[in-house]
Parts: C-alpha cells; structure tokens; sequence
C-alpha cells in the first residue's frame, strides 16, 4: 500500500480534534440541563435520548472523517503495466527580462524583438503545450504548461525589466527552473528555449545544461543582440531616454552577445544556436526542427502504473455518513396501543 498524495494524510489531526468537539458540546449540554433544576424535567429530557445511539452517531462521523481523508491520500494497491505511447511536445521558454535585455542592436530592442519571437514560435508550433520562465538576477515560472496560446501570449506581453527586481543574468537557474515547469509523468519531447544574450553571471549555465541533458531535455537557445557589445539605455518614471549605463568609473557599459556559451549549452543537450536575425527566419527554423522531433519515433513505453484504490474509502464515508443521517438517537417506547413509538 501506498499513497499518491501522503501530505493529506495530515489532516489526520482533525480526528483528535473532533473528538475533544464532541466531549465540549456533551458537557455544555449536561451543564444547560442541570440548570433547569427540575428532576421530573430532567429525567423526562435525558430520558428520550440514547447515549449507545449518539456514540453510534458520533462514531460514524469519526469513520466519515477518517475515510474522506484517507481517500483524499490516494490509496494505491497493486500495480500493472502499460503501454503508453508518446505525447505531444512541451515547450518550456526561457525569457531573459534582464537590463541589457533593453540594448537596441534589435528593433525596437532585444526583449521586445524575443516577445515578438516567442509569439511567432508558438504559432508555428500548433498542437504543443508551453510554459514560460522569466529570468534575472533569479527566475520563476511565469505560467505552466498550456495549450492555451492566446492566454499565454498575453502573459508573454507582460514580461518587461521590471517583472524581476534582482539584477543579473542567471542562465543557470533559468535552466534549472525550465526543467520543474515540465510534466513528470509525460513521454512526449520535452524542448526549452532560451531567449538571451548569454552573459551569465555566475550560475553555472553548462552545469544546468549538463542537468537538461540527463533529464532528456533539449535546450535551443537564441541569443539576442551584438558581440561586439552595445550600451545599455536607462529611462526616467515616463519613459524617455536619459543616458546610457555606467559602471562605477563612469564607463559606458557594453552588453555582448555570448554565442560561445550559448553554443556549448546547445551541444551539452542535443540542441543547436540561433542568432536572432530582424527577419526571424531563425524561428521559423527552430520550429521545423521541433516539429521534425514530435512527428519522429513514437514508440510507446512500458510504465508500471499502480491501481488506485480511493474509491473504497470514499465509499465507506459515503456509507458512513448515510448511516448516521437515518440513525435516530432517540430511545423507542410504547403506545397505548402496544406499538413501538419513540419518545416524543
């Protein structure tokens, strides 16, 4: 035996509490009768009441609860094997939202030129899931992976400099984070595409590539911008230019394009570099290639699976749960005419 979902298991606690339930409202209602004062009273209320049937009812419950959040667990008993045959491609993108990433060497800049490139991949890519990372100083999963295109591409447009605050390029955390945005149980191609100009800093982008590459991921990166470097412009709150970065002896700073890393991290994983071109034929390159790698092999794999057994303690609850609605706790008398009747 054992669990898909083990973590509900810890709403096993309730039990407890339930129970500590029951024994306030039993107190409170012996402390309201003894109250009233009156024994004739008192014995004719207590009277009617079955305490056997209410600990029944109480233990019922106790059973719902127990059931509901062993079910909730995913009991699984017993397995077997199955062919599954490979799935659609997933795409994971990679968006660099850094600073440099505002350089001009692409109309009307590089960050907006890849948001143009990410819209264009997806359209040429019909059937595939996407998510998206966006990267810094640090990355996170923008959104997971949908078929929903036309919702993704309006979180794509939101992406800009300022949807990460901690500045730097870490390529290899982006990676890194691409790789959790896959589906684990899927056995279709799984394609990450980075969107950058390859300056990393201090991530260790060949040793996320490295990690891609043992998780069967092929890696595509695009690098965006001029090796010969270009300056960095800064804004004001409106959005006018008002110089260029510097760095703190007052140089102009140059952001480079970094092919050679971006061509090693696309050798590690399988994959291959693109520049990124004002035509972007480059993509259109990219897809064919992706789409060549979902219409190749597709043999199946065989997968242990293991048997869920949730229904069982579902329909114990749902028994139990039955089973204390029609329980009466009243005790039965009789009539004046010898029949059993309960007491009023």
């Amino acid at each position: 035996m054992k669990f898909a979902q083990p973590t509900y298991l810890w709403l096993l606690i309730l039990l407890p509490l339930t129970v500590a339930l029951f024994w306030l409202a039993g107190r409170n209602r012996r402390r309201a009768l003894a109250r009233l004062g009156n024994p004739a009273l008192l014995a004719r209320l207590s009277g009617s009441v079955s305490p056997a049937k209410r600990r029944w009812k109480q233990a019922l419950i106790l059973l719902a609860q127990f059931c509901l959040v062993v079910a909730l667990a995913r009991p699984q008993l017993g397995s077997h094997l199955e062919l599954v045959e490979q799935q659609g491609i997933e795409v994971v993108m990679a968006l660099d939202t850094s600073s440099s990433m505002l350089a001009q060497d692409l109309e009307p800049n590089r960050l907006e030129r890849a948001k143009l490139e990410i819209a264009d991949l997806m359209d040429n890519l019909p059937g595939a899931q996407f998510a998206l990372v966006v990267f810094a100083g640090e990355s996170f999963i923008q959104f997971p992976l949908t078929s929903d295109v036309g919702a993704a591409l309006m979180l794509v447009n939101t992406a800009d400099t300022n949807t990460i605050s901690l500045p730097g390029t870490a390529i290899g955390d982006a990676i890194r984070t691409g790789l959790r945005a896959f589906n684990e149980r899927s056995t279709g191609q799984r394609v990450l595409v980075l969107f950058t100009d390859g300056e990393d800093h201090d991530t260790d982008p060949l040793g996320g590539a490295e990690e891609a590459a043992s998780a069967g991921v092929i890696v595509y990166p695009i690098g965006f911008g001029n090796p010969a470097g270009e300056p960095i412009p800064e804004f004001d709150a409106q959005g006018n230019l008002t110089g260029y970065k510097k760095d703190n002896q007052g140089n102009t700073v140059l952001s480079r394009l970094d092919e050679a890393t971006l061509r090693q991290i696309a050798s590690i994983t399988g994959g291959e570099y693109f520049r990124a071109t004002p035509g972007g034929q480059e993509v259109r390159d990219l897809a064919d290639e992706i789409n060549a790698l979902a219409h190749g092999d597709t043999e199946g794999k065989m997968l242990i699976q293991h048997i869920e057994r949730f229904q069982i303690p579902a329909a114990v609850a749902l028994a139990a749960l039955v089973g204390e609605f029609l329980l009466s706790d009243r005790r039965r008398g009789r009539g004046g005419d010898g029949r059993e009747v309960p007491y009023a």
